[in-house]
């Protein structure tokens, strides 16, 4: 059954590939995007396959019987946004119960208004029972030993349920069962981070759409320099990215992220113009079909006269991707993100590679939750906390990093190569989606 889903969502994305005319394989063709009707199914039965395929095992793996979600119309718990349907209103009070029944799987209650899609069994009739007093009844029926709630000093994505809700619930559960909570953050973690094969096979397809809209906005036929400002480009990709019905889950960011000491001279530094021989840089990402994207990539304007980038930069590019390899190189199921954060600085630093920063996170649901922390920009040894989350497969990284070179074509100027790609971690390896940047964008 989960099977022949799947091959309905993948079916959906490519006929509308062939209905607008689009091929994945023609890089300057936009990659289909599916109407709201069409993304609702998919995402709905991406859905349906995750609860029946991960959540069993995720509370036997952390020992929970029973897992409690709860939260208010205004202020959604970030885990309650990712096990609701797609086309669904949530009004006011939103209790979801997961309960493990053994062999007989994983019950899911809704205790809400809310209209679950068939996806839960409705267990409260408001005309009948109270909402908590039928919590509270769910809840002495099935006399759990653990119960998970989404509290955590760490995740913040697993610290969904507030301080007035956790007061209502001890109240209405009464001290028996209060005694029986316990924080679900490693529960919570392994629902947002993992990826169902299904899921992940369309991530490629989603992080296409974001190198895309990269490409189109780094292009000549967009910038003229002399003319055109990183400001004209940001509203550029922000609004193509509105055209499409998506959404940036921040702020797009285009700048000029280096220029020759010469040029810098002759230039105020709050410069925004774009002009020849500027290096520019992107920091994008993309919402679509509950998940994200997040890019760092890099342009190089040609200077008059010029046919292709300086090779000084392009020795530099290659030891940023080689950065990549040694760092993806050091993925291991189990180890902390301080961990691997250690062995990929000092295989980089035996390799030779110049001035490496690691700053990296996982994706998915959540742009950088709620797996590993692996460094920060200003913290290249050790992250507590979000750090000492441990890489598990069928997760997301945002693969984050840099390297500082000295350009000899600039006389030896130092400049910073930063890349963010996104790469997926399973049994089998890791991969990037939909490939990685491997030379400048280049602007005539």
């Amino acid at each position: 059954m989960e099977m022949i889903k799947f091959m309905r969502i993948l079916l959906a994305i490519v006929v509308l590939c062939v209905f607008i005319g689009g091929s994945l394989a023609e890089a300057d063709e936009l990659p289909a995007v599916l109407k709201l009707r069409d993304r609702a199914k998919v995402v709905n039965e991406l859905l349906e396959i995750r609860l029946q395929r991960l959540m069993p095992g995720f509370m036997r793996e952390e020992n929970f019987d029973m897992w409690l979600i709860i939260c208010n119309e205004d202020n959604l718990d970030p885990v309650f946004k990712t096990i609701i349907p797609y086309d669904t209103w949530t009004p006011i009070t939103q209790i979801v119960v997961f309960y493990d029944k053994g062999e007989k799987g994983v019950e899911r209650l809704n205790i809400s208004r809310t209209n679950m899609k068939d996806l839960y069994v409705k267990a409260w009739d408001p005309d009948k029972e109270e909402q908590w007093k039928c919590l509270a009844r769910v809840v002495a029926e099935r006399d759990p030993k653990r119960i998970a709630i989404n509290e955590s000093e760490v995740i913040w994505a697993a610290d969904g349920l507030t301080s007035t809700l956790k007061q209502r619930l001890v109240k209405a559960i009464g001290l028996k069962y209060a005694a029986r909570l316990h924080s679900g953050e490693k529960l919570a973690i392994r629902w947002l981070e993992t990826l169902t094969e299904e899921e992940l096979s369309i991530y490629h397809h989603i992080v296409s759409i974001s190198h895309h809209l990269i490409s189109d906005t780094f292009s000549s036929q967009l910038i003229t320099p002399g003319v055109t400002t990183t400001d004209d480009l940001n509203w550029y990709f922000w609004q193509r990215v509105a055209d499409l019905g998506l959404s940036c889950w921040f702020i797009p960011n285009f700048s000029i992220r280096a220029r020759s000491n010469a040029d810098k001279e002759k230039y105020d530094p709050a410069d925004k113009i774009i002009r020849r021989g500027d290096i520019l840089h992107c920091d994008v990402g993309i919402t679509y079909l509950r998940l994200n994207t997040d890019h760092q990539e890099l342009a190089y304007v040609l200077r008059q006269g010029e046919a292709d980038i300086p090779e000084g930069f392009k020795k530099a590019f290659q030891m940023c991707n080689r950065l990549q390899d040694v760092f993806t190189g050091e993925f291991k199921q189990g180890l902390t993100g301080n961990e691997i954060l250690a062995n990929a600085l000092n295989r980089a630093k035996r390799e030779g590679i110049s001035k490496p920063r690691i700053y990296s996170h996982s994706i998915g649901f959540y742009g950088h939750e709620p797996g590993p922390l692996i460094g920060l920009p200003w913290e290249q040894v050790n992250c507590p906390g979000r750090g000492d989350v441990v890489m598990d497969y069928n997760t997301c990284t945002s693969v984050e990093l840099s390297v500082t070179c000295p350009i000899p074509e600039w006389g030896g100027q130092e400049v910073r190569i930063g890349l963010e790609q996104n790469a997926a971690f399973t049994p089998q390896g890791v991969v990037y989606l939909d490939g990685r940047q491997t030379r400048f964008h280049i602007i005539r």
